[in-house]
């Protein structure tokens, strides 16, 4: 697949969390080609080794762990402020309500909610010195289509819509956008842990478009939002699921 090149990314710096498999892991090669400044957060790295060129650069960390993830973003922001933030990293563990205590409750938000939050109060204030900057955080189709058990994940991605507006209004008069990207179903291998064949062609069935998506569709969109091609495009949420609703 040919993508576009966007000149306004190249030689940004960009911080993506949960950057080093599946989705994340397209993000990360996707701006990486774009000559940006790549840095990601995760506990694994599947993409580096990939990337001969514009190597990005990889931070292990529990984004859970919130002093250890304001250590990590420290040492990035050390060398000048984060231009892009990509607030990507999830994990959609599936549970129903009676296996919800009140530890997997804090966990379960921590991972999905809480260090989008963390990472967007660190990073904004050197964002808005610098004159603006791009923040995206991840969302789901999940809670739209009310999938079963996902229910603190579901809470957390529709949270994350919100906190997307909130934003928007807050940091846009220091010139920083912020939207959110709703993926629908992604082929990456954790996904295919949860589906036979036959419930991927149920997918596929029920999306207005043959095909399945793939981590680098959903990064074309990243970055055409990230860069100054979408200028004045804030506080909105942007689907890209092949029609699946």
């Amino acid at each position: 697949m040919s993508s576009a090149i966007y000149p306004s990314l190249k030689g940004r710096k960009v911080l993506i969390t949960g950057g080093g498999s599946g989705i994340g892991a397209g993000l990360v090669a996707g701006f990486a080609k774009q000559g940006a400044q790549v840095h990601f957060i995760d506990l694994v790295d599947e993409i580096s080794a990939s990337l001969t060129d514009n190597r990005p650069v990889f931070h292990k960390c529990d984004l859970t762990d919130t002093p250890a993830l304001e250590k990590v973003l420290a040492n990035i922001l050390a060398d000048g402020p984060v231009n892009i933030l990509v607030n990507n990293a999830a994990r959609d563990d599936r549970h129903s309500l009676e296996e919800i205590t009140s530890e997997f409750f804090d966990r379960n938000i921590g991972v999905n909610l809480k260090h989008l939050v963390m990472c967007t109060r660190v990073v904004a204030p050197a964002m808005k010195a610098a004159g603006g900057g791009v923040i995206l955080n991840f969302g789901s189709i999940s809670w739209h289509l009310g999938l079963p058990d996902l229910a603190l994940y579901e809470t957390a991605k529709a949270g994350i819509e919100g906190f997307t507006r909130a934003m928007a209004r807050e940091l846009g008069r220091d010139n920083i956008r912020c939207n959110a990207i709703i993926p629908g179903n992604v082929k990456t291998p954790r996904q295919m842990k949860w589906y036979t064949p036959e419930g991927e062609k149920q997918i596929v069935d029920a999306q207005c478009l043959d095909g399945r998506l793939l981590p680098e569709n959903v990064a074309s969109l990243a970055l055409f939002l990230a860069s100054d091609d979408a200028s004045l495009l804030t506080a909105h949420s942007y689907w890209i699921d092949a029609g699946w609703r």
